[in-house]
C-alpha cells in the first residue's frame, strides 16, 4: 500500500495486520481520487473509519489543507500517527480516538470532503451520515466505501446519492447536496 500521487507520491504506508483489517484496494482508491483529484486542493477532509489512514493521507498528499483522522481504536491512530510521519504530513493533521457518533455529536468543524470506509456490513455508514450531513461545506463530497449488495439510504437530509461505481465487490457511493430538488 503506497501513496498514489502528490507530494508524498510512492510513500509505502503501514497497516494493521489481521481479518478485521480491510484496507482500500489500489485500483478502487485511483478511481476515488481520480473522480475528485480538482475538488482537493485546499479542502478539509474527514477520514471517518480512518484504519491505516490511507484517504486522508492521500488527501493531503494532493493538496488538502487539513484532515481529521477519526477511529476507536488506538492502534489504528498509532498507525495513521506512523504514516503521516513518514509522508512529513504531521502537521496538517489531527487525530481523534472516538468512536464516529460521539465524534459528530462534538465536533463544530465544516468539511468539503468526507470519506467513510467503516468495517463492512457494520451499519455504521447509516448511523454516522444522519450526523455527518450537518458538517458538510455547500459543495461538499461524502464518499462511502461499502460491499456492492449493501443498499444505502437515497437521500440523507439534503445530500442525496449522485453516483455509485462497482469495482468487483466494493462500491462507491457518492452524495452531493441535491439543491433543492
Amino acid at each position: 500500500m503506497r501513496v498514489i500521487t502528490g507530494i508524498a507520491a510512492g510513500k509505502p504506508l503501514d497497516t494493521l495486520e489481521g481479518l478485521d483489517v480491510r484496507p482500500t484496494v489500489s485500483r478502487v482508491k485511483e478511481a476515488l481520487f481520480s473522480s475528485i483529484q480538482f475538488e482537493i486542493p485546499g479542502s478539509t477532509v474527514i477520514d471517518l473509519f480512518a484504519g491505516s489512514g490511507q484517504l486522508g493521507l492521500e488527501c493531503l498528499s494532493r493538496g488538502a489543507r487539513r484532515a481529521v483522522f477519526v477511529d476507536n481504536s488506538k492502534r489504528s491512530l498509532d498507525i495513521v500517527r506512523r504514516n503521516l510521519e513518514k509522508c512529513s504530513l504531521q502537521s496538517s493533521a489531527q487525530l481523534v480516538n472516538s468512536d464516529s457518533i460521539s465524534y459528530l455529536k462534538t465536533c463544530s468543524e465544516c468539511f468539503d470532503i468526507a470519506l467513510l470506509d467503516p468495517p463492512y456490513n457494520s451499519g455504521l455508514i447509516e448511523s454516522a451520515l444522519p450526523l455527518l450531513v450537518q458538517k458538510m461545506a455547500q459543495d461538499a463530497v461524502i464518499i462511502c466505501e461499502s460491499p456492492f449488495e449493501r443498499e444505502l439510504p437515497e437521500k440523507v437530509g439534503d445530500f442525496k446519492i449522485c453516483k455509485f461505481k462497482k469495482y468487483g465487490k466494493t462500491k462507491l457511493t457518492y452524495y452531493r447536496r441535491s439543491l433543492g430538488k
